[in-house]
């Protein structure tokens, strides 16, 4: 049987359509559990109206923690972890059930956002179909997790320890539980067909400070902690490559002002070689969206190499003051 955990803070609006969505599941849950992180507003009220198991935190402590809470109360034997942002498909959690009955039997599973985002702003559709895509072309084993739309066998997730408690707002925390899954020899999933709608509304302003700060610079800091993960989703040697090209053609544009205008051609030859690099995934915003929304996709994209690089180079500088030998005294 299936518990569903839905952290939620301070948005009754989106929860009210995640546990609309959960109640027209074909395959109904074992039990809903809300976990109320220290809301101010009525957040709490819409939970408890759809008769939802409601768990109010007194503290503030964050996504992570908060499913854990949620977890430790839980009944059934798979936990499926929606966000509250997000609208399962009715079927969705019937091919959770299904996926854990497969041959190799799984101990985690993780599926992926739809190409029908409720936010129509470009930047907002950019970030969720970029989402799809990544996990669209990644199927089968994986060494990561995702808690958007994500189950683990309950006895599996308390064994590890749940999510990092380090983690006290949204960050890569169901990212470091499956790498310490994988390196415990568990089998994870990713099943692009499991799909959800996310609701959320992306700035490019939050896009710049959630690729930044709350994605490449703590996941740095794990690559650095535990050495080299396989060349999967956001790690792909194509990427890998993309962000370096990106950050070099960044720092020839200064350059020119010394180097000359040969610079700025050189600079134009790598942005143009990364979209080159890129270009099943700009074929399909083309396709999802049309040839408009490709002049829209391209910087977009150029963008999100340049914040992995400024993230990757935080996250260094953060790894190595953490482990800085200490003075002879």
């Amino acid at each position: 049987m299936i518990s569903v955990v839905v952290p939620v803070r301070n948005d009754p609006g989106r929860l009210a359509k995640c546990l609309s969505s959960l109640a027209r599941s074909t395959y109904p849950p074992l039990e809903i559990i809300v976990v109320d992180d220290a809301s101010t507003d009525t957040t709490a009220r819409v939970a408890e109206a759809s008769g939802a198991t409601v768990i109010r935190m007194e503290q503030r402590c964050g996504p992570g923690v908060a499913r854990n809470h949620g977890a430790a109360v839980a009944r059934g034997e798979i936990l499926v972890f929606v966000d509250a942002d997000v609208c399962v498909h009715t079927d969705t959690l019937a091919r959770f059930s299904a996926a854990f009955e497969d041959i190799p039997r799984p101990d985690a599973v993780f599926g992926a956002y739809d190409t029908t985002p409720s936010e129509p702003g470009r930047v907002s559709q950019f970030k969720n179909l970029s989402h799809h895509f990544v996990h669209q072309r990644n199927r089968g084993a994986a060494s990561t997790f995702w808690a958007g739309c994500g189950a683990i066998r309950r006895e599996v997730f308390l064994k590890a320890g749940g999510f990092d408690r380090a983690f006290d707002r949204p960050s890569i925390e169901d990212i470091e539980l499956g790498l310490r899954l994988h390196t415990r020899g568990h089998l994870i999933l990713l099943r692009p067909e499991i799909q959800a709608t996310h609701l959320k509304r992306w700035t490019l302003r939050g896009v710049i400070a959630s690729d930044t700060l709350d994605r490449a610079a703590p996941w740095t800091e794990l690559l650095l902690a535990h050495g080299p993960l396989p060349s999967t989703l956001n790690l792909a040697m194509d990427q890998r490559v993309s962000a370096a090209l990106t950050w070099v053609a960044c720092a020839l544009v200064p350059a020119s002002l010394f180097l000359g205008p040969w610079a700025l051609a050189v600079a134009a030859l790598l942005a143009a070689l990364v979209v080159a690099l890129n270009w099943r995934f700009h074929a399909f915003f083309m396709e999802q969206r049309g040839p408009l929304f490709l002049l829209v996709s391209v910087p977009l994209h150029l963008i999100y190499f340049v914040c992995c690089g400024v993230g990757a180079g935080l996250g260094t500088v953060r790894h190595m003051m953490r482990h800085r030998i200490p003075e002879a005294v």
